[in-house]
């Protein structure tokens, strides 16, 4: 852990358990932030990346459950808190950006009584006035004019009510703000708008920020380090320009690949096969089965993650032997 870290994840395990047996979401996931510091965690769908999101904050529910790890924001362990104590540190230590807004706002009531609720869990009852102008101040912050305090939910656009949720979830100017696809059914270019009021905020508070996505345009354009999770696991973690212009391991070569370009027209592939299912993970490491590298050591055993470059480190058998990842071919689908 290093030592201005503001938020430190050793080891976490979360585990679902299903009829089928347990299943592993996130498998001994470890990184660490420092204050205003940008992680973006991208992958697949199931790959883990909102169960992440949500054990940072202590949010998982069953049949999920926190199975090992710690959870370090500064010298606290989260996963050692009582639930009392718990309440006190979310919002205002360490706050989350739903992925979607309109299930996280309560449709019956009004903008500023939400805002509202929130501080007072926090801060206690506050003279009219001076609520009313700490509401303003937070909506004018994420762009939106004050008015919208006494709107409904339903009466919102959803990049409005997107940056609601943001308003409401840096009301106490947290250290660590964690964001689980929060440009999720919008359109690209009110994407971009709610992405840059997220960057704004952060900027503004010093915040380090877990932007969760499957995007990773949207990712690299946001993010100084970028995780890629796949079954559960962080394959590959490092600065986000290194990651992208050589990235050393073969999923993250391949999810780079199927972006589109603007300097060259290039046919876009998609990655062969499907991720495996949790309950049933294939021997050693779990990309494999579709992995154009793949060879017998693959599958004999689980690839730690290893330093490949400064600041980056990568779950792959082709490590230290190789100074680069070779060039890929495609992989027929099993």
């Amino acid at each position: 852990m290093m030592a201005d870290a503001v938020l430190s994840v050793e080891d976490l395990i979360v585990q679902y358990d299903t009829a089928s047996g347990p299943a592993r979401a996130v498998d001994r996931v470890s990184f660490t932030l420092g204050q205003g510091e940008r992680l973006g965690l991208i992958g697949e769908s199931g790959s883990g990346k909102t169960t992440m999101g949500t054990a940072l904050m202590r949010l998982t529910r069953a049949p999920g459950r926190i199975v090992g790890g710690r959870v370090m924001l500064g010298g606290t362990d989260i996963m050692a808190l009582s639930q009392r104590d718990l309440r006190a540190v979310r919002l205002r230590d360490i706050a989350m950006i739903p992925q979607g807004a309109m299930s996280s706002l309560n449709p019956v009531l009004r903008i500023r009584v939400q805002i509202e609720d929130a501080i007072h869990a926090h801060e206690g009852r506050l003279p009219k006035p001076e609520m009313a102008a700490r509401i303003a101040t937070l909506l004018t912050r994420v762009g939106l004019d004050p008015v919208v305090a006494d709107r409904f939910p339903h009466e919102l656009s959803g990049g409005m009510k997107q940056r609601t949720v943001m308003a409401i979830a840096t009301a106490l100017s947290p250290k660590v703000i964690v964001a689980d696809e929060p440009t999720s059914a919008l359109d690209v270019v009110v994407q971009r708008q709610v992405m840059q009021t997220l960057g704004r905020l952060q900027s503004g508070l010093g915040a380090a920020v877990v932007l969760i996505g499957h995007d990773m345009g949207l990712i690299a354009q946001f993010a100084d380090t970028v995780g890629v999770m796949y079954a559960g696991r962080l394959v590959e973690i490092g600065p986000v320009a290194q990651m992208i212009a050589a990235p050393r391991h073969p999923y993250t070569r391949l999810l780079i690949d199927s972006l589109p370009g603007i300097d060259a027209k290039r046919r876009l592939t998609g990655i062969p096969g499907l991720p495996p299912r949790l309950t049933d993970m294939p021997p050693g490491c779990a990309f494999a089965p579709r992995c154009p590298l793949a060879t017998a050591s693959c599958t004999a055993s689980i690839p730690a993650l290893q330093t490949v470059a400064s600041g980056h480190r990568a779950a792959c058998h082709l490590y230290p032997g190789l100074p680069a990842l070779p060039p890929l071919t495609a992989k027929a689908a099993p």
